[in-house]
């Protein structure tokens, strides 16, 4: 992607967000030269803030998904089983926009629906091996009821609903009738060492600097050039 398109979609993002009355914390908002003068070791070492990626397959209107990381607590917290075992991200999930088939090791996460269209998930479990399940049925637990799917079935959330995905659970997401924001309430994150695709992905999109950065990603954090 270009910076310019990177660019474009935080100032899309960053709007649509604030169109359902939900704000997001000040260092969301910094400049770069202002998060370079300000931010706090424990922004950076938790990965708050912008977050953007395209899975590495260059086509971020297709398979892509922008987010932002409110809070996220420590893996040495969520293995003593005390502290700050939680973490929670704000989504945009554009229609049609497929974030790919993947599960977690270690976190459990709730997905919801906080308004504009419907987020659809197709679910599968997982074999002896950990891999997709393509025969057996899986039940997921929304809103305090549990429902049942077939393998690679549809789970479609309206405004306000919300499902609760356990570690191994396959799963892949995308918008219907419209934009969504959705929200990951879930224990800490570590996307790097805890997500499992089925397919190969990349992390961060490789970014063309065709102009300057509007707001840093995570990406940029240690990056001397932005």
């Amino acid at each position: 992607m270009k910076r310019s398109e990177v660019n474009e979609t935080l100032r899309a993002g960053d709007a649509f967000i604030r169109s359902f009355g939900f704000h997001l914390p000040p260092f969301a908002h910094w400049t770069p030269d202002e998060f370079h003068a300000n931010a706090s070791e424990a922004i950076r070492s938790a990965g708050l803030g912008w977050d953007l990626t395209d899975f590495g397959f260059g086509r971020y209107a297709e398979s892509g998904l922008l987010l932002f990381t409110l809070r996220n607590g420590r893996q040495a917290d969520l293995k003593a089983g005390r502290g700050m075992c939680y973490a929670e991200k704000a989504m945009v999930v554009r229609d049609r926009q497929v974030t790919p088939m993947h599960r977690h090791n270690i976190k459990a996460e709730d997905i919801i629906n906080r308004g504009g269209g419907d987020l659809v998930l197709s679910i599968h479990g997982s074999d002896p091996q950990g891999n997709v399940d393509p025969q057996s049925r899986v039940t997921v637990p929304t809103d305090g009821t549990l429902r049942e799917l077939p393998p690679g079935g549809h789970l479609r959330l309206r405004p306000g609903e919300s499902v609760t995905l356990l570690p191994g659970v396959w799963h892949s997401f995308w918008a219907e009738n419209g934009d969504v924001l959705a929200g990951e309430v879930s224990t800490v994150n570590d996307d790097l060492t805890d997500n499992v695709f089925a397919q190969e992905v990349g992390r961060f999109a490789r970014i063309d600097e065709d102009e300057a950065a509007w707001r840093l990603l995570v990406a940029d954090y240690n990056s001397p050039k932005i």
